[in-house]
């Protein structure tokens, strides 16, 4: 796997040996920021953004914001397998004062996170039922910016209720996955 566009495009990213983390395949990524570049419905531009990449993984998400330079990433992982690959991730691509790591469970956002994203980006496993417990702390808590997206990776066949206050602009399939673009109303 590697960066696919910006100021690191073509390094690569080590992923974890085991199969229990689920890397984000290169044609979505690239799917999600076409969409958030050209999309009329999103209003920011990525040099300004604060990013919060929740269930990170090898940080595959937050890197390529990085990349595309965003101002700084907020990866919460914990999961050792993927935080080893994570962090040898960020120093091979040399982007330490750009991130910052969170070795907690994303369902403990309110107790390590004290700041607003301009994009929340959640990728959890696709057998993870508590999706609409971390919106409701996302936005109870304000951690999503006023003009701010929230992007969720599902499994296709997936039919969650998302929350009143979660207002789907957007949603897209590609083979097993759906990505689903939000913002509260």
């Amino acid at each position: 796997m590697r960066i696919i566009s910006g100021e690191l495009k073509g390094k690569k990213i080590e992923l974890p040996k085991d199969k229990l983390t689920r890397p984000l395949r290169d044609m979505v990524k690239e799917s999600i920021f076409n969409i958030i570049l050209h999309s009329q419905i999103i209003n920011f531009k990525l040099e300004d953004c604060i990013v919060l990449d929740l269930f990170s993984g090898s940080g595959s998400f937050g890197l390529e914001c990085i990349s595309r330079g965003v101002k700084h990433v907020h990866f919460y992982e914990n999961y050792l397998g993927a935080l080893e690959v994570l962090k040898k991730n960020i120093d091979n691509l040399k982007c330490k004062d750009q991130c910052t790591i969170i070795e907690k469970s994303c369902f403990e956002l309110d107790k390590y996170f004290k700041k607003s994203a301009n994009i929340i980006f959640l990728d959890p496993p696709f057998k993870e039922v508590k999706i609409n417990q971390l919106l409701e702390l996302i936005l109870e808590k304000n951690f999503l910016d006023k003009d701010g997206i929230i992007i969720i990776h599902r499994k296709k066949n997936n039919h969650e209720d998302f929350l009143d206050k979660f207002k789907v602009l957007e949603t897209r399939n590609y083979g097993v996955s759906k990505i689903i673009f939000g913002t509260r109303f």
